[in-house]
């Protein structure tokens, strides 16, 4: 026996009956063929991009077995012609899959408990709000200046000697223009 997972994708324009009549026909179909493992309706949700102009719909995933999958490619075909469904995905559950859905149904992935938090009544109205310190400001510099470092600490003989100022390239041009300098 293979394990697989069906999720489809319900338009939620349509009555209640008909939106559980759609589920229930591809879970029948299942039936018929395998054994279902868990059926999850997840209910409506938001969908992340438009598809054929909605933007929710009515999440359905079915867990099931089946023998060397001989009910996909009906049901699938099946899920393209309805017009009901807005998506589908088959999925083939490999044992660590298989086994992520069981602790899933047991609770142990997915359910996040929240710790209560001590609330002091005195300070419960007011907020506390660290204020960071502030650099000093220091004033603009003028073009063609260069920044000067502040005082260095005197230098204890474990400590690197401070980096050299690089010397001018040779290279480079002497005057503005961009021209190299004539001799």
């Amino acid at each position: 026996m293979r394990n697989y997972e069906v999720t489809f994708i319900v338009d939620p324009t349509l009555s209640n009956d008909e939106i559980k009549s759609a589920a229930k026909k591809y879970v029948d179909m299942i039936k018929k063929d395998g054994k279902i493992i868990h059926i999850d309706e997840m209910g409506s949700r938001q969908l992340a991009y438009p598809i054929k102009r909605r933007n929710t719909g009515i999440y359905y995933s079915v867990e099931f077995e089946v023998d060397n999958g001989v009910i996909i490619d009906p049901m699938e075909l099946a899920m393209r012609r309805d017009e009901a469904l807005l998506r589908f995905l088959t999925v083939k559950l490999d044992k660590y899959g298989v086994k992520y859905n069981e602790d899933k149904r047991a609770g142990k992935i997915g359910k996040v408990v929240k710790k209560k938090k001590k609330v002091e009544e005195d300070n419960s109205h007011q907020r506390r709000k660290k204020k960071k310190k502030k650099k000093p400001a220091q004033p603009p510099q003028q073009q063609g200046q260069k920044q000067q470092a502040a005082p260095a600490k005197a230098a204890s003989p474990k400590e690197a000697p401070a980096k050299k100022e690089e010397a001018p390239k040779k290279d480079a041009p002497a005057n503005d223009a961009g021209t190299p300098p004539t001799s």
